[in-house]
């Protein structure tokens, strides 16, 4: 399954992941979150529901040393802009060590239920699809964004209570890593291809 699609001729047409992670499933938001998706004027064209295990989840992420640490720098950032010690917080204030920690959160709130994971396509969609979902952290996302309307959590919680922060989905934010998760989430199945009834309109 290819990332981008060229319909178009111009390369705008794009496909990306979406994943409506556990917290989102349990509110009972999935379909009012599709629904944003549609009304912008994407096209689903996957979708299933699946409870990942720990390995499958895993390599859901980059797992690089430069994504690891990536993770831990931002968690440092966040200890510091509340004057906080991470060493008293978390034992220690190695990015690496607490980047390992944050991967490790992460894996268990996604495999902590359901995750409906979800192929978009449309015009721009996978900058549109991360505009829609807002900030990754809810308490700074934007009102209307799916983030800002249905969360206001943050990192000062999650990391008081050694957790990943529950931020409801997940958007691929480059055509490489869209071409990886849709692979690793669907592996060789194939699309749904159809026009909606709109198409014209939009496009």
């Amino acid at each position: 399954m290819r990332a981008s699609l060229d319909t178009a001729g111009d390369g705008l047409m794009e496909r990306t992941l979406v994943l409506i992670k556990p917290d989102a499933v349990r509110r009972g938001l999935t379909g009012r979150i599709l629904a944003r998706f549609e009304t912008a004027g994407l096209k689903i064209v996957a979708l299933k529901m699946v409870v990942p295990d720990r390995d499958f989840a895993a390599r859901h992420y980059p797992n690089t040393r430069e994504w690891i640490e990536g993770m831990g720098k931002k968690t440092l950032q966040t200890y510091r802009d509340r004057g906080l010690d991470p060493a008293e917080e978390v034992g220690t204030d190695d990015p690496l060590r607490i980047g390992e920690m944050v991967k490790d959160w992460n894996i268990d709130y996604l495999t902590s239920g359901p995750v409906v994971a979800c192929v978009l396509e449309g015009l721009h969609c996978i900058d549109t699809v991360r505009k829609l979902c807002g900030n990754t952290m809810p308490f700074y996302a934007d009102p209307g964004t799916i983030r800002g309307d249905f969360s206001s959590t943050s990192a000062v919680v999650a990391n008081a209570l050694k957790r990943a922060v529950r931020n409801l989905i997940h958007a691929s934010s480059t055509p490489e890593e869209a071409s990886h998760e849709i692979s690793h989430w669907f592996g060789d199945a194939s699309p749904c291809v159809y026009r909606r009834a709109d198409e014209d309109a939009l496009y």
